[in-house]
């Protein structure tokens, strides 16, 4: 007997015979989803044995097409889903850098140009062979120089005292040429330095100045120097730390809270269009009343949705990687991904499918209470705050030695995943993130299954 219901999509026929290949489920032939629904039959082909399994993969094969026939052959979805994302990351990242660089570089032929008043004659040759360009200037000249350097129209300005070579010969005996040591004591000379930190032409003015009078001091009074043959050519590295660290301390602190952002904005993305979508549509219970079993239907959900997500995800990785040189200064040295071996890709692997299942179980849970798109998007908007929040303290909080933690999800994989880009990953944290995640995802898939059982949920108003 056909049963219809009358409800929110008007009338709908529950007979199973005239669903047809709606929402590309061809629920007639046995080749290829597995199911008859021939009159009389009485149950589903294959109810035991082999037949039973067969009957769950053809299930699950069906959902899992369905759901990824509906999305690629949607070019919208595909463009603001998957090619979008990574795309507008690069440019945004590219002229982050771009602005940045602009805020703390210079023109390349600029030279600083700086007034002196009392300039030394001991220290005129000095700061002339370090390329500054000095301007003397008179004592009624302070005030007004020093206003243009609040205006930001002068660089910097420099104040000697009137008798500076005087006590300073006082002091070490004789002016220095080359070098020497202290010959006496006294008061320390007090030489004022003005400058504007707001501006970079007057910062680096403000730098090329304090080296050049510490490199004189020094030379005025050495006791020892540290490093001194540092950068000389054919001269020894102090800095101990490979390529390899290196790499590893910049994308550890940067691509951890990254991927976590972005593999739950792919979820987001995809989830709620899939179960709200079909609620909203009435599409949903077209698959309802087909042979399909319930956990059928909310794995197929999750495994093609997961790839979805994924394939997000990708994108927008992608794109941070390919924007990182420019959007970190000097980073184009430090990026190599060939660093990595396959041990650490198939660790990151296990780690992201993990984390993206979960996160497609979750939001399909939380979407299954709503009753359209907008509503389920509302409802992740404060998930996603906390997924943010818990993301940057697990990139940040530095290796947890407290099993405990790794049963934290999203913080869990943020762990993992600095620990792998920073070569320390161990197994045991890896593998218990993994179970961890997948078995947060089999509870969530549970608890979907137990929710498309109830008609009071799918069938909300």
């Amino acid at each position: 007997m056909s049963r219809r219901r009358t409800g929110r999509w008007g009338s709908l026929s529950m007979d199973p015979m005239n669903l047809g290949n709606r929402d590309g489920l061809n629920m007639n032939s046995g080749s290829r989803s597995g199911f008859s629904t021939h009159p009389g039959s009485g149950k589903q082909k294959g109810a035991s044995g082999s037949g039973n399994t067969k009957t769950t993969r053809s299930g699950l094969a069906a959902i899992f097409k369905k759901e990824l026939t509906r999305f690629f052959t949607d070019r919208r979805s595909v463009l603001t889903t998957i090619l979008l994302p990574g795309l507008m990351i690069f440019v945004m990242y590219t002229f982050i850098g771009m602005g940045m660089s602009s805020l703390f570089m210079v023109d390349e032929g600029y030279v600083p140009r700086v007034e002196v008043l009392n300039l030394p004659s001991s220290l005129e040759p000095v700061f002339k062979a370090a390329g500054l360009e000095l301007v003397p200037i008179t004592i009624e000249q302070v005030a007004s120089t020093k206003d243009a350097i609040a205006a930001k129209e002068a660089d910097a300005l420099i104040v000697f005292p009137s008798d500076f070579d005087e006590r300073l010969s006082a002091v070490l005996g004789t002016l220095p040429s080359t070098g020497g040591t202290a010959a006496g004591s006294g008061t320390p000379l007090n030489i004022e330095l003005y400058y504007n930190s707001t501006v970079t032409e007057s910062t680096i003015a403000y730098g090329w100045c304090v080296a050049v009078l510490e490199t004189y001091r020094d030379a005025c009074f050495t006791l020892y120097s540290i490093n001194g043959d540092a950068g000389a050519p054919g001269g020894p590295v102090y800095d101990l730390a490979s390529e390899q660290d290196m790499a590893g301390l910049l994308l550890s602190a940067l691509l951890p809270m990254l991927i976590i952002i972005f593999l739950f904005t792919g979820c987001m993305g995809v989830a709620p269009e899939s179960i709200a979508g079909e609620k909203e549509r009435g599409t949903i219970a077209t698959l309802l009343v087909t042979p399909l079993k319930r956990h059928e239907l909310a794995l197929g959900k999750i495994f093609a949705l997961s790839c979805i997500a994924l394939l997000a995800a990708a994108s927008s990785f992608i794109g941070i990687i390919a924007s990182l040189p420019n959007l970190v200064m000097g980073a184009s040295e430090l990026v190599d991904v060939t660093l990595y071996g396959v041990r650490e890709y198939l660790l990151l692997f296990a780690v992201i499918i993990s984390t993206v299942m979960f996160f497609i179980g979750f939001i399909s849970l939380l979407s299954a209470f709503a009753k359209t798109v907008k509503e389920a998007t509302t409802l992740m908007t404060p998930l996603m705050i906390v997924v943010v929040v818990i993301a940057v303290a697990g990139s940040f909080a530095g290796a947890q030695d407290n099993i405990a933690f790794y049963f934290i999800p999203s913080f869990n994989s943020a762990q993992c995943i600095a620990s792998i880009f920073s070569f320390s990953a161990q197994p045991l944290p890896i593998a218990l993130t993994v179970v961890v995640n997948l078995v947060f995802t089999g509870i969530c898939t549970f608890a979907l299954t137990r929710m498309f059982n109830s008609e009071r949920i799918i069938f909300a108003r």
